[in-house]
Parts: C-alpha cells; structure tokens; sequence
C-alpha cells in the first residue's frame, strides 16, 4: 500500500480542515496515512516571520476567516475562530508525538482540531486536551506528564529539523513516498492522486 506523510500544526486552520478527512479520502484510494505532527513555529521564525502570515497581513487574515467559514459550511463542519490565533501548540504536538508512536495520533488529533476550530477551544486548557485525550482512549493525566520527558521534548526538535530539511513551509504539507511535496488542503486530492503514480 502506498503511503503519504500528512504535516499538520495544531495552530493551523487549515490542517483541522485536512485532518478531519484525510483519512477517508486515503483510504478510498488505498493509500495509508502517516501522520507528522509538528510546530511551525520555527519554520516561520527561518523565514523572519514572528507570528502567523494571518497576523502580519490582516487583510490575508479577514480573508481566512471568510474562506474557513464558507469551506466549513460546504463540508458541513463548524467553524470558530479561538483567540487568541494563533495558539501555542507546543503540548499539543508532543502529545500527537507520543501518540504517533502508539497509533493514537489520529483519534487525538481529529478531536483536538474539533475543539479547537470547531468549538474555539484553547489549547492552554488543560482540560481542552483532556478531553481530545479521553476521545482517544488515553489516560491524560499521564499523557500529559510523558510530554516533559527529555526524550520526548528531543523528539519534537528532530521533527521540525525535519520539516525544514524537506522543505516544509506552511501546514497542512503532504509529501509522498517519491518526495513529491504538496502544501494546502485544497492540494490533498492530487497529492493523493501523485501517490498512486
């Protein structure tokens, strides 16, 4: 079965989008997902940006917000911007990590998005992420515990060297097993359709 790489950051609109049907639309064309949580953060800072492109231009932020909201009305999912935006998802995406390893990823990930973009829950509650790790069978007292073990907080550095190494510039990033890259969740239908080259 063919597979392609999904590259998501918990402060991206965009990859909730992504992230709520990737794996159906995958699946419908026999192509496994492997999810790649990561911070674009220090992808944005390398390309001398402090904060979201959404907040340097405002008009491209008011534009986002109108185009999340007609998207989401098509797909007929919610839509509610959190403030602040964009949100710090440092814990978020170690636990992704963690949960990458232990197949959990998705599950927490879908729900996570939900609360987040869905509901405009933050990602600074505790129990915002509680709940995204209950969703996902998980105990998240101890989840949240494992996210401050060195190893783990390593792990999440070597992911973002990663990113960039490819050339990852923005999320939601699909990359196929060929190394073709894809950015945009208006893009994951022919990232998907590269695949099966």
């Amino acid at each position: 079965m063919p597979k392609i790489q999904f590259w998501y950051d918990f402060a991206s609109n965009y990859s909730y989008l992504s992230a709520m049907r990737i794996e159906e639309e995958a699946a419908m064309e026999g192509i496994g997902v492997e999810w790649r949580p990561f911070l674009l953060g220090p992808i944005f800072a390398a390309q001398g940006w402090d904060t979201s492109p959404f907040k340097i231009y405002p008009a491209k932020g008011r534009h986002m917000i109108r185009d999340m909201e007609r998207i989401c009305a098509d797909r007929g999912m919610s839509f509610r911007l959190p403030e602040p935006f964009p949100q710090n998802s440092l814990q978020a995406a170690r636990l992704a990590l963690i949960g990458e390893g232990e197949g959990w990823a998705p599950a927490f990930t879908r729900e996570l998005f939900r609360l987040e973009f869905g509901e405009g829950a933050s990602l600074a509650d505790r129990q915002v992420l509680a709940l995204a790790l209950a969703a996902a069978g998980q105990d998240a007292e101890a989840q949240m515990q494992r996210t401050q073990a060195p190893e783990i907080k390593t792990r999440l550095r070597a992911r973002n060297e990663e990113a960039q190494a490819l050339g990852i510039f923005g999320a939601p990033t699909f990359i196929t097993e060929g190394g073709e890259l894809f950015w945009g969740d208006d893009r994951l239908e022919q990232a998907l359709a590269w695949s099966l080259r």
